[in-house]
Formats: C-alpha cells, sequence, structure tokens
C-alpha cells in the first residue's frame, strides 16, 4: 500500500501536482459554533484559511511536524475535512506519520473521526501495516472494533495483511477475533485464504472455530483451498494443513455444493488437492452442476491434476 522511493525531481512534480488537486478538491473546515450565520467568519482570512488547511493536510501526510504544529498555530482547522471526509489526522495515519498523529490528537482531533467510508485513523494505519501508529492510536484510547460501511474492522485489516503484530496489539486492546465483514468474511477467512497460517493459529487460540460457516456457506478451509494468486504454495499448503490439523472438515460444501477439494482443483492447486485427499476428501463427489473435481480440474487446464483424481476415485 506504501510506495517505493522516487527520484528527487520526480517527487517534486508529484508533490505539486497533490497540492493542486487538492486545491480543486477543496477543504470544509469543522464548525465552531452553532450558530447560523451564512457567511461566518474563518480563523484566517479567505484565500488564507483555504491555504492553511491545504498546507495542514500536505504537512500531516509527509510528517513534517513542526509544519504541522506551525500551521495549526497559524489557524488551520484541526478538524478541517478534505471531500472525502478524512481530517489531516486519518492523512497522518494513514502514511504512518506517528508523531503528526500524536501532535493532532493533542491539539484536539476526534481520534474515532470517521470518513465517508466510515475508516477511522486506526483503521488507516491498520490497513497500511503502520504498526507504530496503530500502537499510538490503541494507546491515545481509539475504539479497536469501530467498523468502516463496509464492515471492516482494525483487526481484519491486520489479518488481511498478515500482520502479527498489528494483530496482537489490537487482540491486547480489546479488538473482537469474530468480527465478520458485509461480504461475509472474518478475519480467519482473510487470513486462510492468504496463507497466513500464524494468523490463523492465533485466532484459533482466541476461540475462532475453524468450522464456521459464514457468507456463500464458506469455510476457512475453502478459502484456504482456494488460496489467491500472490501466495506462495508453500504457504497455501501450509494453511490447508494447519487447518486440518485444527479439525477443519474436509467434507464440507458451500452453497454451490463444492467442496474445498472442489474448489483447490477448480484453481489448480495440485499440491493442496493431494494433501486434502490424504485427508479423506472424497474425488467422486459432484457438485450442484454436476462438476467432479477432476472435471474442474480440466475446465482449468490441469490435465495432469484431473488425472490424479480420477485415479483417486475408488474402482477407477
Amino acid at each position: 500500500m506504501t510506495g517505493k522511493s522516487h527520484n528527487r525531481t520526480a517527487g517534486k512534480r508529484r508533490r505539486g501536482a497533490a497540492v493542486l488537486a487538492l486545491a480543486v478538491l477543496g477543504f470544509v473546515a469543522a464548525p465552531a459554533g452553532a450558530g447560523h450565520n451564512p457567511d461566518p467568519i474563518p480563523i484566517a482570512p479567505g484565500a488564507e484559511f483555504r491555504v492553511l488547511s491545504l498546507r495542514l493536510f500536505d504537512a500531516a501526510q509527509k510528517g513534517e511536524t513542526e509544519k504541522v504544529v506551525q500551521f495549526l498555530t497559524e489557524g488551520a482547522p484541526v478538524e478541517g475535512r478534505d471531500r472525502f471526509g478524512n481530517t489531516a489526522l486519518l492523512v497522518a495515519a494513514r502514511a504512518g506519520r506517528t508523531k503528526a498523529v500524536e501532535v493532532l490528537l493533542e491539539a484536539g482531533s476526534e481520534i474515532d473521526h470517521q470518513n465517508l467510508r466510515g475508516s477511522t485513523a486506526l483503521l488507516h494505519a491498520a490497513i497500511a501495516s503502520k504498526n507504530r501508529t496503530v500502537k499510538a492510536l490503541v494507546a491515545a484510547g481509539a475504539a479497536v472494533n469501530l467498523e468502516n460501511r463496509n464492515g471492516v474492522t482494525p483487526l481484519i485489516a491486520a489479518a488481511y495483511d498478515g500482520d502479527a503484530r498489528n494483530l496482537a496489539l489490537l487482540i491486547e486492546a480489546g479488538a473482537d477475533p469474530k468480527a465478520v465483514d458485509r461480504t461475509g468474511k472474518s478475519a480467519m477467512f482473510y487470513a486462510a485464504g492468504r496463507g497466513f497460517a500464524d494468523i490463523v493459529q492465533t485466532l484459533h487460540d482466541l476461540g475462532v472455530d475453524v468450522n464456521q460457516v459464514l457468507g456463500n456457506d464458506l469455510t476457512a478451509l475453502m478459502w484456504a483451498a482456494g488460496y489467491s494468486n500472490d501466495v506462495p504454495t508453500s504457504d497455501g499448503l501450509a494453511t490447508v494443513s494447519l487447518l486440518l490439523e485444527l479439525g477443519a472438515e474436509v467434507g464440507a460444501r458451500d452453497n454451490r455444493g463444492r467442496t474445498a477439494l472442489m474448489i483447490a482443483a477448480s484453481r489448480g492447486h495440485g499440491e493442496v488437492v493431494e494433501r486434502l485427499l490424504a485427508a479423506g476428501a472424497k474425488p467422486g463427489l459432484a457438485d450442484r452442476q454436476g462438476k467432479t473435481a477432476r472435471v474442474l480440474a480440466l475446465e482449468a487446464g490441469k490435465p495432469a491434476l484431473a488425472k490424479v483424481l480420477a485415479a483417486a476415485v475408488p474402482g477407477n
């Protein structure tokens, strides 16, 4: 989620473009009171007020703490918002600018402010795997179970990224390891599907049921069997093996009638197919469309895997 360093000239061009974009988008300052004055007087007059807001956001994003203090002192609104509802605090948190985050909190920025997508500074920091910033926000009292509009909590974000340190910080602060997002996936499901066996183990130790059935009748084993393309084969296999050791049901079916074996075959994950067969998976079963794991392997362009599955069917 974070970019790599570039040459100084390119960096200056991007920063200039970013400032221009922010100027076009504009910022909305949080009202100081509950009055009905249609033309309130800002802390700093006219264009200067807007410029201060832009400069505050830019300094927060870059972690230029002294400038953050300067612009706040000059009248930049600590609760000013961009068009997406982000405050400077959220911008600083996403960038992992821990000192800037602490300065903005000290200046009165609302720690649990949610932008238009429902994301908080803590969720931004967790998504970006900014460990120090997560630690600072948790220590400052950020709500660890506050979810965004998609139901994603900071702990779910940490599990998705395989961030064991953030996961531990959030759990210690009271984060719910069993939370489920709007798509019907839990931290366990995300960790399983992304091959993070250590996270799966931690969540199991916290009481998360490896056989929990959620969205589309899927289980953690099914997600692990169909691990994503960016997961090393060894990690995917290790996660499947761990779930089996923890008691995952090899024969469970999703709402398509597919088992973990069928899912692994459809993804062409040969090593996982062999592990599931060794655990007792039945290769002769068909899904609701009448497709067996062998057929799914053929559809995935894996004829060699299809032969393995055909040979595993009793009587063949």
